[in-house]
């Protein structure tokens, strides 16, 4: 059987760190930012890490 592909999309928008775990960018950042408050925008900056129950659904993505 041949090996399952990569979901291109998914990869450019993850980062697998060497211990394994799994980082994503947050939502809410594209636009009306003048209503969100200076914390919210500073800590979407920073990348957070996947939540155990999506990176199961994800595993087999990449």
């Amino acid at each position: 059987m041949p090996k399952m592909k990569t979901k291109s999309a998914l990869v450019k928008r993850i980062k697998v760190t060497a211990t394994g775990k799994v980082l994503r960018g947050n939502a809410y950042r594209s636009h009306l930012a003048q209503n969100k408050s200076r914390k919210q925008k500073l800590q979407s900056r920073k990348r957070s890490q996947m939540h155990s129950s999506d990176l199961k659904r994800f595993k087999g993505m990449f």
